[in-house]
């Protein structure tokens, strides 16, 4: 196995693992002295590279040591040298300390290994524990938009998961494709025997391989938070969507300008940020409204609802 996840030492493992059992508790400074052990030992250890950053964080938080902070940093940037495609999520803790770009903070190896273990709970954690409602909301929001049609013969389903989105559009769609980064989520997805065909991979280069202008809806709930840039999305969408075509997704958003990564390991996009980003891909926002997707530690969690539409030939914008 990679040392991204074992050192191959039995005893620098069982020191990673009390140094997991002591950051739990909340005791940081013997949580970094036992990763640091396991590291004396597993030099090219990422997963404790990578703890010792959390250890460094959680006692400059504490403190406000700068040499903790500084500490922190070069343990996430040697966790990230030693698994360059970033399965263990480095990237998303270094831009957290304002060490990055946060468009770029979520690799695909990290999405895919994020999803593929939580699969099997998905769905009880995410409707149960954080109330999520966002295809349900996205259904409704098609049902009140004026002229949007009863049913859509073609619906590509953008990081389906599990397929509630399918679950929920269900008597709505002739067809339904889905694609997502993670086996795990797609497995589950099939066994709702709503999907025509499912598809493992990027949603941008799913649609990039859609023959152009040939579905009537894309949806895409609860994904776009995991995306910073949207505008390739985007521009995908408007090239496979059929003229007067729709696309309904979900946001995180927040009150200041452009793309944030929040302290949840989210993104969020400001509304001036998602009218550039739609404009510029030939899409004409239909629907935008504010949503309240989950909940967190007992709070709504701020988003959009958005619906846009690729123009008919000829139509004037407004």
């Amino acid at each position: 196995m990679s040392l991204q996840f074992t050192s191959g030492d039995v005893r620098a493992d069982r020191r990673y693992a009390y140094a997991e059992g002591c950051l739990g508790d909340g005791d940081a400074a013997a949580a970094a002295e036992m990763a640091e052990q396991a590291l004396e030992l597993a030099p090219r250890y990422a997963a404790a590279w990578l703890l010792l950053g959390r250890a460094r964080e959680a006692l400059h938080a504490a403190s406000g040591s700068e040499g903790d902070f500084q500490a922190a940093l070069r343990a996430y940037a040697a966790a990230l040298d030693l698994d360059p495609e970033d399965t263990l999520g480095s990237r998303v803790r270094l831009i957290q300390l304002g060490g990055g770009d946060p468009a770029a903070a979520m690799s695909r190896a990290y999405l895919r290994a994020l999803f593929d273990g939580y699969a099997a709970r998905f769905e009880r954690h995410l409707v149960g524990s954080l109330a999520y409602r966002g295809p349900e909301m996205l259904r409704a929001a098609l049902d009140a938009l004026p002229g949007a049609p009863s049913r859509f013969e073609t619906v590509l389903d953008l990081g389906c998961g599990t397929g509630l989105m399918g679950a929920a559009l269900a008597g709505r769609f002739g067809r339904l494709a889905g694609v997502d980064l993670s086996p795990a989520m797609l497995a589950q997805a099939e066994r709702r025997r709503l999907y025509e065909r499912l598809h493992l991979g990027d949603l941008t280069a799913f649609l990039e391989a859609e023959p152009e202008a040939s579905a009537d809806l894309c949806v895409a709930a609860d994904v776009f938070i995991y995306v910073g840039e949207l505008g390739p999305a985007l521009a995908a969408i408007a090239r496979v969507l059929r003229p007067g075509g729709l696309a309904a997704f979900t946001v995180q958003s927040h009150e200041g300008a452009g793309i944030i990564l929040g302290a949840d390991a989210r993104f969020a996009h400001a509304d001036a940020y998602l009218d550039a980003a739609c404009a510029a891909a030939g899409l004409r926002t239909a629907m935008r409204a504010p949503a309240a997707i989950r909940r967190e530690r007992g709070r709504d969690v701020p988003g959009r609802l958005l619906i846009l539409a690729r123009p008919e030939p000829g139509a004037c914008e407004t």
